[in-house]
């Protein structure tokens, strides 16, 4: 009986890709994770084809992990997943009309547990004391690119010891490469570190991101756009940009564009297991749609 109903959904997601002029649909086509570098999958195939599981700690039904408690289910030992060191702390706000089963947000806490904090709005942090070691994944006119971000906080370092407000850093964060000389390190106050030390990711849908992203609290954070890649989400949000990531998507390239431009070291696959159940999932489904099409 549970493994009819995984198999259902499965169908369903499937079925959904299938008849949506999404993307998405147009990506099955091919496998954008071959290359990448990630833990074996056997234990994942097993547990799919089980069925359901309890949770060891809520006991509820659950397929491969718990959304709400964030542990693997009892077919998925916890030692058989990959751990995925971070060079940052992470915290993700979820809008708390996301539904927790259809948010990727938990596949980060999961795989990354010692560096990831997952917050219900409006139950999140007060960052104030904090504003030169934080930023805010978030697009809009006064974001900046990734490989900016070091050069921009060292600038709102400045202007938040000259006592003026932090918004206008967001404002002039688009610094140009000359400026590098007059906000350079050597010319920080003494005992201020512009170093980031944590990255913010808002988990909901377009359409509800705006009652987050107007919180005061998250208000002078520096925010950081990221370059455009196509998402591969099964749940994509009609009528959006294909850009629209799911949030393990936007976490994933974060991460890879801040070792390659901000730590200037070499990439090879560090974070690419934070798509170890992401990738897996959207091959089941892409499988069920071929055998559909099938049909």
């Amino acid at each position: 009986m549970a493994q009819t109903k995984i198999t259902r959904e499965i169908k369903r997601n499937a079925e959904y890709l299938k008849n949506q002029d999404s993307p998405a649909t147009s990506m099955l086509q091919e496998t954008p994770f071959e290359n990448l570098c990630l833990a074996s999958q056997a234990i994942l195939e097993k547990a799919q084809k089980q069925g359901r599981s309890k949770c060891p700690r809520c006991h509820g039904s659950r397929m491969f992990y718990c959304y709400s408690c964030y542990v693997p289910v009892e077919t998925v030992p916890i030692e058989e997943i990959p751990i995925v060191k971070l060079p940052l702390k992470i915290d993700i706000i979820k809008h708390p009309n996301e539904t927790d089963g259809k948010s990727t947000a938990v596949h980060a806490k999961l795989l990354a547990s010692e560096d990831v904090t997952i917050y219900t709005y409006p139950c999140i942090p007060d960052y104030e004391e904090m504003q030169h070691e934080i930023a805010l994944i978030f697009p809009g006119p006064n974001s900046v690119s990734v490989g900016n971000v070091p050069l921009s906080l060292q600038a709102q370092c400045k202007m938040d010891t000259k006592g003026l407000s932090a918004e206008p850093v967001l404002k002039c964060a688009k610094l140009e490469p000359s400026h590098s000389s007059i906000m350079s390190e050597d010319k920080l106050p003494k005992g201020k570190n512009a170093a980031l030390k944590k990255i913010i990711f808002i988990d909901s849908t377009w359409n509800q991101t705006n009652k987050i992203i107007t919180d005061e609290r998250l208000q002078g954070l520096l925010q950081i756009e990221l370059k455009s890649r196509k998402t591969c989400f099964w749940r994509h949000q009609k009528g959006k940009p294909e850009t629209y990531l799911s949030t393990i998507e936007a976490i994933y390239y974060f991460l890879v564009d801040y070792h390659k431009e901000v730590l200037k070291e070499k990439y090879d696959g560090q974070y690419d297991n934070l798509l170890f159940f992401f990738s897996f999932m959207y091959k089941l489904i892409r499988n069920a749609k071929d055998s559909a099409g099938k049909k």
